[in-house]
């Protein structure tokens, strides 16, 4: 098994755990230019590069936020370190509310893993 790299991003308090992950929170499973978020996890409160890190490095599975929590701060912008509620992060159209770096629109795919109330998540899909 890889080693977890963890990183504190130098504009941020929080870090990122997963594998291989950069200073931007891009990690070994996603690392484009545009795959610059970190998600805290419900189940930990802690801050993943992706669902694939949380999967290999937790020792638990993952908690979906139910939408009466998406005002919590629990998105990351790996470029500037900002913290944004979930909300913000669904509504900001792939881009971070404070310094407008672009998001890869193709996370959308993976919200059921993270979000209630979108798509339920499907058992066994490792999307």
């Amino acid at each position: 098994m890889e080693r977890a790299t963890r990183r504190l991003l130098q504009t941020s308090k929080a870090q990122v755990h997963g594998i291989g992950v950069d200073g931007e929170s891009r990690c070994a499973h996603y690392h484009t230019p545009l795959d610059i978020v970190a998600i805290k996890m419900r189940c930990c409160g802690v801050y993943y590069a992706c669902k694939d890190c949380h999967i290999a490095l937790a020792d638990h599975e993952i908690e979906r936020w139910p939408a009466n929590q998406w005002k919590e701060k629990a998105i990351l912008c790996g470029a500037c370190g900002n913290e944004s509620t979930i909300h913000a992060y669904l509504a900001g159209g792939y881009q971070c509310p404070t310094c407008t770096a672009a998001f890869n629109p193709g996370c959308r795919h993976h919200y059921r893993f993270y979000f209630e109330d979108l798509v339920p998540a499907q058992k066994g899909d490792a999307g």
